[in-house]
């Protein structure tokens, strides 16, 4: 199967410039292409994941892959897909971010000789004199389309600065520095970036008369609706470790509603489609085991096989009764905390089962906080030795939230 095909068959395609031809055009040769991701956070999130799968499939077919970190534009702010303009990031806290999406763009892509490449958007941008960056690139773009663009009419009503006018000729002129300097011929973004890409393609065919192309991959949503963004119920599933454990990566994939699971197993995964018709088309008891599959496979992408095999018999442990406790998330207790004193109130804030105190009272009171197997119903109640002894204490909040504690 074609890629662009295979690459639609799988849901990592929603828009695509030109008439059609871009299935040929990847057929033809090996191209380089390019996928960008502003440092306006330390860290990505699962939105961002899926353009990042194209590229690794891309990658995989042949294809060279640049990725952008935007630490220029991240200083600007791209108004797509946002309400409101975001808050101004000090040049400090941008290059933080820069380096570390740098190191984690390293777990999905092969950087190895010949393979992708990590480029900074900064090194040319910041560098750009103003007044020849209007006479050599602004006078190619049309106040009136840029006026037509999503991204700007959504921002319309509640107030676009001229800062974040600027994002989509700054963005444009990334492709056009790399299509002349790395002989860059594709972009690939989320729908929300499909204005800048489409302004991309245009800018470079008004500067050299040649034609470049770009796709855009679904903004994915559950079945009920939520968002994979850093504003979904819950809060973001982040790819950094240190943000969003393995293990809760993991328990994120695994309660998967049943509606999503085939979709997602298309997109967050390198499985066959074969062999996903299979999963998918299980139910019952054997649903969970394709559930289970995802949350390996997913897990193993993000966070490599190892923190997955201990993600996995955490979860076994926990929901199955199967296996040992070992691998479930734990938090150490010093004896010499013991002695000062502490509460399962303590506990629960210190393990990351609340967002706060007040919250795990919340909790206590509608009868959602569980130690060792039972009800908490007094969260200021000490802990002793004893209650940590052996496997130590294992608490629950909710459903499925679990922390092991353990004396240190």
């Amino acid at each position: 199967m074609k890629l662009l095909a295979s690459l639609k068959e799988r849901g990592l395609v929603y828009q695509t410039t030109g008439t059609g031809g871009l299935e040929g055009f990847l057929s033809e040769k090996p191209v380089t292409f390019y996928i960008g991701f502003d440092a306006t956070a330390e860290s990505l999130h699962l939105g961002h994941l899926v353009p990042l799968m194209a590229a690794a499939h891309m990658q995989l077919a042949g294809h060279k892959p640049l990725i952008l970190v935007g630490s220029a534009t991240a200083l600007v702010g791209d108004p797509s897909g946002r309400s409101a303009e975001r808050s101004l990031l000090t040049p400090e806290e941008v290059a933080k971010n820069t380096d570390a999406l740098q190191i984690q763009m390293t777990r999905f892509l092969d950087f190895g000789h010949g393979g992708a490449e990590l480029l900074n958007n900064g090194q040319w941008l910041q560098g750009l004199n103003y007044i020849d960056f209007l006479r050599n690139i602004g006078r190619h773009f049309s106040v009136n389309r840029m006026l037509t663009a999503e991204s700007v009419k959504l921002r319309l009503e509640t107030g676009l600065s001229f800062l974040e006018f600027n994002y989509m000729l700054l963005q444009s002129y990334d492709f056009l520095h790399l299509y002349q300097n790395r002989n860059c011929v594709l972009q690939v973004g989320g729908a929300d970036q499909w204005g800048n890409i489409v302004a991309g393609v245009d800018l470079v065919r008004r500067v050299t008369g040649d034609e470049v192309h770009g796709f855009t991959c679904p903004l994915v949503t559950t079945s009920s609706g939520e968002k994979m963004s850093k504003s979904q119920p819950g809060g973001a599933i982040w790819l950094d470790p240190g943000l969003t454990s393995p293990y809760s990566y993991y328990q994120f994939w695994i309660n998967t509603d049943d509606g999503d699971l085939g979709r997602f197993l298309r997109l967050y995964t390198f499985l066959p489609i074969e062999r996903i018709v299979d999963l998918e088309a299980n139910s019952g008891a054997d649903l969970r085991a394709s559930k289970e599959v995802l949350a390996f496979e997913a897990t193993a992408i993000a966070h490599g096989c190892e923190a997955a095999e201990s993600a996995r018999n955490a979860s076994r442990a926990l929901f199955l009764g199967e296996g040992e406790l070992d691998s479930v998330p734990s938090l150490r207790i010093t004896d010499e905390m013991l002695a000062r004193g502490i509460t399962l109130l303590d506990l629960f804030s210190l393990a990351g089962l609340s967002s706060s105190r007040g919250e795990t009272r919340r909790l206590a009171d509608q009868g959602g906080l569980y130690a060792g197997g039972e009800r908490v119903t007094d969260p200021m109640k000490p802990v002793t030795q004893t209650a940590l002894e052996g496997d130590g204490l294992l608490l629950r909040a909710g459903k499925k939230r679990y922390c092991r504690v353990v004396r240190d």
